[in-house]
Protein backbone atom coordinates (compact mmCIF):
# COMPACT_ATOMS: atom_id res chain seq x y z
CA UNK A 1 0.00 0.00 0.00
CA UNK A 2 1.05 3.49 -1.16
CA UNK A 3 2.07 6.46 1.34
CA UNK A 4 -0.89 8.02 -0.05
CA UNK A 5 -3.46 5.13 0.09
CA UNK A 6 -2.23 5.04 3.72
CA UNK A 7 -3.48 8.39 4.35
CA UNK A 8 -7.23 7.36 4.14
CA UNK A 9 -6.88 3.93 5.65
CA UNK A 10 -8.87 4.89 8.77
CA UNK A 11 -12.78 3.80 9.72
CA UNK A 12 -15.17 6.20 7.71
CA UNK A 13 -18.18 7.38 10.04
CA UNK A 14 -21.61 7.76 8.31
CA UNK A 15 -23.91 10.56 9.23
CA UNK A 16 -27.60 10.03 8.75
CA UNK A 17 -29.66 13.00 8.90
CA UNK A 18 -33.10 12.26 9.44
CA UNK A 19 -36.52 14.69 9.34
CA UNK A 20 -40.02 14.66 10.30
CA UNK A 21 -42.53 14.29 7.09
CA UNK A 22 -46.05 15.75 6.77
CA UNK A 23 -48.64 16.46 3.87
CA UNK A 24 -46.82 18.59 2.34
CA UNK A 25 -44.14 16.34 1.09
CA UNK A 26 -47.44 13.98 -0.31
CA UNK A 27 -47.75 14.89 -4.12
CA UNK A 28 -51.26 14.55 -5.25
CA UNK A 29 -51.94 14.22 -8.65
CA UNK A 30 -55.66 15.76 -9.77
CA UNK A 31 -57.85 12.69 -10.79
CA UNK A 32 -61.46 12.66 -12.10
CA UNK A 33 -62.81 14.21 -9.56
CA UNK A 34 -61.17 17.52 -10.13
CA UNK A 35 -62.28 20.02 -12.47
CA UNK A 36 -62.21 18.66 -16.16
CA UNK A 37 -60.58 20.47 -18.90
CA UNK A 38 -62.76 22.67 -21.06
CA UNK A 39 -63.78 21.81 -24.40
CA UNK A 40 -64.45 25.60 -25.04
CA UNK A 41 -62.28 26.78 -28.09
CA UNK A 42 -60.99 29.75 -29.71
CA UNK A 43 -63.33 30.79 -32.48
CA UNK A 44 -60.27 32.63 -34.54
CA UNK A 45 -62.69 35.58 -35.46
CA UNK A 46 -59.70 37.08 -36.28
CA UNK A 47 -58.48 34.21 -38.72
CA UNK A 48 -57.87 35.38 -42.22
CA UNK A 49 -59.01 33.08 -45.42
CA UNK A 50 -56.20 31.62 -48.10
CA UNK A 51 -55.50 29.02 -50.17
CA UNK A 52 -52.75 26.37 -50.10
CA UNK A 53 -50.54 26.90 -53.25
CA UNK A 54 -47.83 23.96 -51.88
CA UNK A 55 -46.86 20.93 -49.63
CA UNK A 56 -43.84 19.66 -47.91
CA UNK A 57 -42.92 18.20 -45.00
CA UNK A 58 -45.70 18.94 -42.53
CA UNK A 59 -45.49 22.66 -43.71
CA UNK A 60 -48.32 24.03 -45.77
CA UNK A 61 -47.20 26.93 -48.36
CA UNK A 62 -50.50 29.56 -48.57
CA UNK A 63 -51.82 32.84 -50.19
CA UNK A 64 -53.67 35.11 -48.23
CA UNK A 65 -56.80 36.05 -50.05
CA UNK A 66 -55.81 33.94 -52.84
CA UNK A 67 -53.06 37.11 -53.91
CA UNK A 68 -49.79 35.28 -54.86
CA UNK A 69 -48.02 38.36 -53.70
CA UNK A 70 -48.61 37.56 -49.78
CA UNK A 71 -47.58 34.28 -49.20
CA UNK A 72 -47.22 32.49 -45.53
CA UNK A 73 -45.93 29.25 -44.12
CA UNK A 74 -48.04 27.94 -41.44
CA UNK A 75 -48.67 24.45 -40.06
CA UNK A 76 -51.33 22.66 -38.77
CA UNK A 77 -52.96 23.60 -35.80
CA UNK A 78 -53.31 21.14 -32.52
CA UNK A 79 -56.87 20.95 -33.00
CA UNK A 80 -57.19 20.03 -36.24
CA UNK A 81 -55.71 16.38 -35.99
CA UNK A 82 -54.91 14.31 -39.00
CA UNK A 83 -57.00 16.10 -40.95
CA UNK A 84 -55.69 16.29 -44.43
CA UNK A 85 -54.77 19.19 -46.00
CA UNK A 86 -53.88 19.58 -50.03
CA UNK A 87 -52.82 22.18 -52.43
CA UNK A 88 -56.36 23.76 -53.51
CA UNK A 89 -58.01 23.80 -49.87
CA UNK A 90 -59.47 27.00 -48.76
CA UNK A 91 -58.23 27.51 -45.00
CA UNK A 92 -58.71 29.68 -42.64
CA UNK A 93 -55.27 31.14 -40.61
CA UNK A 94 -54.24 32.98 -37.95
CA UNK A 95 -50.72 33.61 -36.35
CA UNK A 96 -48.25 35.94 -37.81
CA UNK A 97 -49.16 36.44 -41.10
CA UNK A 98 -46.15 38.60 -41.89
CA UNK A 99 -45.00 36.42 -44.48
CA UNK A 100 -40.96 37.24 -43.29
CA UNK A 101 -38.71 34.67 -43.18
CA UNK A 102 -38.64 31.96 -40.58
CA UNK A 103 -41.99 32.89 -39.62
CA UNK A 104 -44.73 30.51 -38.93
CA UNK A 105 -48.90 30.46 -38.92
CA UNK A 106 -51.50 28.22 -38.49
CA UNK A 107 -54.13 26.93 -40.17
CA UNK A 108 -57.30 26.80 -37.86
CA UNK A 109 -60.13 25.81 -40.61
CA UNK A 110 -60.11 23.83 -43.36
CA UNK A 111 -63.82 24.90 -45.76
CA UNK A 112 -65.60 22.15 -47.17
CA UNK A 113 -64.07 21.30 -50.66
CA UNK A 114 -66.04 21.87 -53.86
CA UNK A 115 -64.35 19.54 -56.02
CA UNK A 116 -62.09 17.25 -55.75
CA UNK A 117 -59.27 15.07 -57.95
CA UNK A 118 -58.97 11.43 -56.31
CA UNK A 119 -57.04 8.61 -57.54
CA UNK A 120 -56.06 5.45 -56.19
CA UNK A 121 -52.35 3.62 -56.49
CA UNK A 122 -54.21 0.49 -58.53
CA UNK A 123 -57.82 -0.79 -58.71
CA UNK A 124 -57.26 -2.72 -55.93
CA UNK A 125 -56.07 0.09 -53.37
CA UNK A 126 -58.95 0.98 -50.95
CA UNK A 127 -56.89 4.38 -50.23
CA UNK A 128 -58.22 7.16 -51.59
CA UNK A 129 -55.10 9.96 -52.33
CA UNK A 130 -56.33 13.34 -52.91
CA UNK A 131 -54.71 14.81 -55.70
CA UNK A 132 -56.20 18.51 -55.61
CA UNK A 133 -58.89 20.14 -54.07
CA UNK A 134 -60.96 22.88 -55.36
CA UNK A 135 -60.11 23.04 -59.03
CA UNK A 136 -62.82 24.46 -61.59
CA UNK A 137 -60.67 22.21 -64.68
CA UNK A 138 -58.62 19.09 -65.20
CA UNK A 139 -56.26 19.76 -68.19
CA UNK A 140 -55.45 16.20 -69.37
CA UNK A 141 -51.99 16.38 -70.90
CA UNK A 142 -51.15 13.80 -73.75
CA UNK A 143 -48.23 13.05 -75.52
CA UNK A 144 -49.38 12.13 -79.05
CA UNK A 145 -45.77 10.62 -80.28
CA UNK A 146 -42.30 9.78 -77.82
CA UNK A 147 -44.38 8.29 -75.41
CA UNK A 148 -47.11 6.76 -77.50
CA UNK A 149 -50.88 8.28 -76.20
CA UNK A 150 -53.04 6.02 -74.07
CA UNK A 151 -56.41 5.96 -74.24
CA UNK A 152 -56.58 4.14 -71.06
CA UNK A 153 -54.88 7.02 -69.04
CA UNK A 154 -57.00 9.68 -70.96
CA UNK A 155 -60.26 7.83 -69.96
CA UNK A 156 -59.71 6.92 -66.20
CA UNK A 157 -58.67 10.71 -65.68
CA UNK A 158 -61.75 11.63 -67.48
CA UNK A 159 -63.61 9.67 -65.21
CA UNK A 160 -61.99 11.18 -62.27
CA UNK A 161 -62.63 14.71 -63.53
CA UNK A 162 -66.33 13.80 -64.05
CA UNK A 163 -66.84 12.06 -61.08
CA UNK A 164 -65.25 14.85 -58.28
CA UNK A 165 -67.04 17.79 -60.31
CA UNK A 166 -64.25 19.00 -62.70
CA UNK A 167 -64.28 19.89 -66.57
CA UNK A 168 -62.31 18.15 -68.04
CA UNK A 169 -59.84 19.47 -70.66
CA UNK A 170 -57.81 17.47 -72.99
CA UNK A 171 -54.00 18.84 -74.15
CA UNK A 172 -52.23 17.24 -76.29
CA UNK A 173 -48.17 17.80 -76.74
CA UNK A 174 -45.97 16.77 -79.19
CA UNK A 175 -48.21 17.53 -82.33
CA UNK A 176 -45.48 18.30 -84.84
CA UNK A 177 -44.61 14.76 -84.60
CA UNK A 178 -48.18 13.31 -85.28
CA UNK A 179 -51.69 13.86 -86.73
CA UNK A 180 -54.12 14.22 -83.49
CA UNK A 181 -57.28 13.17 -85.14
CA UNK A 182 -57.36 9.51 -84.88
CA UNK A 183 -56.68 9.94 -81.16
CA UNK A 184 -59.09 12.27 -80.42
CA UNK A 185 -61.71 10.56 -81.84
CA UNK A 186 -61.87 8.30 -79.45
CA UNK A 187 -63.60 10.88 -77.37
CA UNK A 188 -65.73 13.06 -79.43
CA UNK A 189 -68.58 11.90 -78.39
CA UNK A 190 -68.14 13.32 -74.59
CA UNK A 191 -67.34 16.62 -75.76
CA UNK A 192 -64.25 17.41 -74.01
CA UNK A 193 -62.22 20.75 -75.32
CA UNK A 194 -59.30 19.77 -76.89
CA UNK A 195 -56.33 21.84 -77.29
CA UNK A 196 -52.96 21.52 -78.78
CA UNK A 197 -50.16 22.18 -77.15
CA UNK A 198 -46.81 21.32 -79.32
CA UNK A 199 -43.92 23.20 -79.33
CA UNK A 200 -44.70 24.89 -82.43
CA UNK A 201 -48.18 25.81 -81.64
CA UNK A 202 -49.83 29.39 -80.12
CA UNK A 203 -50.72 28.81 -76.54
CA UNK A 204 -53.11 32.18 -76.85
CA UNK A 205 -56.33 29.69 -76.68
CA UNK A 206 -54.93 27.63 -74.32
CA UNK A 207 -53.91 30.75 -72.12
CA UNK A 208 -57.80 32.11 -72.33
CA UNK A 209 -59.18 28.88 -70.93
CA UNK A 210 -57.15 28.73 -68.19
CA UNK A 211 -57.07 32.44 -67.15
CA UNK A 212 -59.19 33.59 -63.75
CA UNK A 213 -59.34 29.44 -63.23
CA UNK A 214 -58.03 27.07 -61.30
CA UNK A 215 -56.90 24.11 -63.53
CA UNK A 216 -54.94 21.18 -62.20
CA UNK A 217 -52.61 19.52 -65.02
CA UNK A 218 -52.39 15.74 -64.78
CA UNK A 219 -50.19 13.08 -67.27
CA UNK A 220 -47.71 10.76 -67.65
CA UNK A 221 -44.20 11.42 -66.87
CA UNK A 222 -42.34 12.69 -70.16
CA UNK A 223 -45.59 13.63 -71.88
CA UNK A 224 -44.36 17.67 -71.91
CA UNK A 225 -46.33 18.63 -68.93
CA UNK A 226 -43.96 20.71 -66.94
CA UNK A 227 -42.37 22.01 -70.50
CA UNK A 228 -46.02 23.14 -70.80
CA UNK A 229 -45.95 24.58 -67.33
CA UNK A 230 -43.02 26.55 -67.91
CA UNK A 231 -44.76 28.03 -70.99
CA UNK A 232 -47.53 29.09 -69.44
CA UNK A 233 -45.86 30.30 -65.96
CA UNK A 234 -42.42 31.65 -67.58
CA UNK A 235 -41.54 32.28 -63.69
CA UNK A 236 -42.38 28.55 -62.69
CA UNK A 237 -38.93 27.14 -63.75
CA UNK A 238 -39.88 23.72 -63.46
CA UNK A 239 -37.14 20.88 -63.83
CA UNK A 240 -38.16 19.01 -67.19
CA UNK A 241 -36.59 15.70 -68.20
CA UNK A 242 -36.50 12.99 -71.16
CA UNK A 243 -37.83 9.97 -72.15
CA UNK A 244 -36.19 6.49 -71.16
CA UNK A 245 -35.47 4.34 -74.32
CA UNK A 246 -38.73 2.02 -72.76
CA UNK A 247 -40.68 5.02 -73.93
CA UNK A 248 -41.62 5.38 -70.40
CA UNK A 249 -41.15 9.29 -69.03
CA UNK A 250 -39.19 10.16 -66.01
CA UNK A 251 -40.48 11.79 -62.99
CA UNK A 252 -39.15 15.26 -63.22
CA UNK A 253 -42.07 17.23 -60.87
CA UNK A 254 -42.16 15.63 -57.36
CA UNK A 255 -44.99 17.71 -55.64
CA UNK A 256 -47.82 19.29 -56.24
CA UNK A 257 -47.76 22.58 -56.13
CA UNK A 258 -50.05 25.69 -57.45
CA UNK A 259 -48.70 28.23 -59.83
CA UNK A 260 -49.92 31.84 -60.53
CA UNK A 261 -51.00 32.41 -64.36
CA UNK A 262 -49.59 36.06 -65.41
CA UNK A 263 -53.15 36.59 -66.29
CA UNK A 264 -54.85 35.69 -63.41
CA UNK A 265 -56.05 32.22 -62.00
CA UNK A 266 -54.20 29.38 -61.09
CA UNK A 267 -52.39 26.06 -62.38
CA UNK A 268 -51.66 23.44 -60.43
CA UNK A 269 -48.87 21.17 -61.39
CA UNK A 270 -49.32 17.61 -60.19
CA UNK A 271 -46.15 14.99 -60.04
CA UNK A 272 -46.18 12.79 -63.32
CA UNK A 273 -47.77 9.42 -62.84
CA UNK A 274 -47.37 6.12 -64.29
CA UNK A 275 -50.79 4.61 -62.97
CA UNK A 276 -53.99 6.16 -62.03
CA UNK A 277 -56.42 3.42 -59.65
CA UNK A 278 -59.88 4.20 -59.74
CA UNK A 279 -61.10 2.03 -56.81
CA UNK A 280 -63.38 4.33 -55.14
CA UNK A 281 -65.45 5.03 -58.00
CA UNK A 282 -68.31 2.64 -58.98
CA UNK A 283 -70.29 2.28 -62.50
CA UNK A 284 -73.42 4.02 -60.97
CA UNK A 285 -70.72 7.42 -60.04
CA UNK A 286 -69.73 7.22 -63.82
CA UNK A 287 -73.54 7.41 -65.07
CA UNK A 288 -74.58 9.67 -62.66
CA UNK A 289 -71.78 12.40 -63.57
CA UNK A 290 -73.72 13.40 -66.79
CA UNK A 291 -77.18 14.74 -66.17
CA UNK A 292 -78.84 13.58 -69.49
CA UNK A 293 -78.22 10.02 -68.23
CA UNK A 294 -78.64 10.33 -64.69
CA UNK A 295 -82.26 10.16 -64.11
CA UNK A 296 -82.00 6.97 -66.89
CA UNK A 297 -80.23 4.33 -64.53
CA UNK A 298 -83.34 5.15 -61.65
CA UNK A 299 -85.01 2.12 -63.94
CA UNK A 300 -82.09 -0.14 -63.92
CA UNK A 301 -82.03 -3.38 -62.37
CA UNK A 302 -80.34 -3.98 -59.30
CA UNK A 303 -76.56 -4.32 -59.76
CA UNK A 304 -76.95 -3.18 -63.49
CA UNK A 305 -73.09 -2.12 -64.81
CA UNK A 306 -74.77 -0.18 -67.57
CA UNK A 307 -72.37 -2.11 -69.70
CA UNK A 308 -75.47 -2.81 -72.12
CA UNK A 309 -75.92 -6.59 -73.70
CA UNK A 310 -74.78 -9.09 -72.75
CA UNK A 311 -73.46 -7.95 -69.38
CA UNK A 312 -76.87 -6.48 -68.85
CA UNK A 313 -79.14 -6.78 -71.77
CA UNK A 314 -82.07 -4.77 -69.84
CA UNK A 315 -79.97 -1.69 -69.12
CA UNK A 316 -82.30 1.55 -69.01
CA UNK A 317 -79.67 3.49 -71.17
CA UNK A 318 -80.55 1.79 -74.05
CA UNK A 319 -83.84 2.90 -74.10
CA UNK A 320 -82.60 6.10 -74.86
CA UNK A 321 -82.70 7.79 -78.42
CA UNK A 322 -80.84 10.96 -80.05
CA UNK A 323 -78.18 12.72 -78.47
CA UNK A 324 -78.24 10.88 -75.28
CA UNK A 325 -77.81 7.49 -77.02
CA UNK A 326 -74.56 9.06 -78.24
CA UNK A 327 -73.60 9.80 -74.80
CA UNK A 328 -74.50 6.39 -73.71
CA UNK A 329 -71.89 4.44 -76.15
CA UNK A 330 -69.07 6.93 -75.19
CA UNK A 331 -70.15 6.60 -71.21
CA UNK A 332 -69.65 2.66 -71.92
CA UNK A 333 -66.06 3.34 -73.09
CA UNK A 334 -65.44 5.08 -69.80
CA UNK A 335 -67.02 2.07 -67.89
CA UNK A 336 -65.47 -0.54 -69.61
CA UNK A 337 -61.90 1.80 -68.50
CA UNK A 338 -62.75 1.22 -65.31
CA UNK A 339 -63.66 -2.01 -65.33
CA UNK A 340 -61.07 -3.62 -66.76
CA UNK A 341 -58.83 -3.52 -63.57
CA UNK A 342 -56.04 -1.55 -64.85
CA UNK A 343 -54.63 1.19 -63.82
CA UNK A 344 -53.18 2.62 -67.28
Amino acid sequence: MGRHARRFAGPRRVIVLTRRYDESDVRIRPGKSSRPRTKTRPDHADAESGMVVSVDRGRWGCVLGGDPERPVVTMRARELGRTPIVVGDDVDIVGDLSGKVDTLARIVRVSERRTVLRRTADDTDPYERVVVANAEQLLIVAALADPPPRTGFVERALVAAFVGGLKPILCLTKSDLKDPSEFTAAFADLDVPVVLAGQSEDLTELTATLTNTVTALIGHSGVGKSTLVNRLVPDAHRATGVVSGVGKGRHTSTQSVALPLPGGGWVVDTPGIRSFGLAHISPQDVVAAFSDLADAIENCSRGCTHLGPPADPECALDQLTGDAARRVAAVRLLLEAVRTNDAW
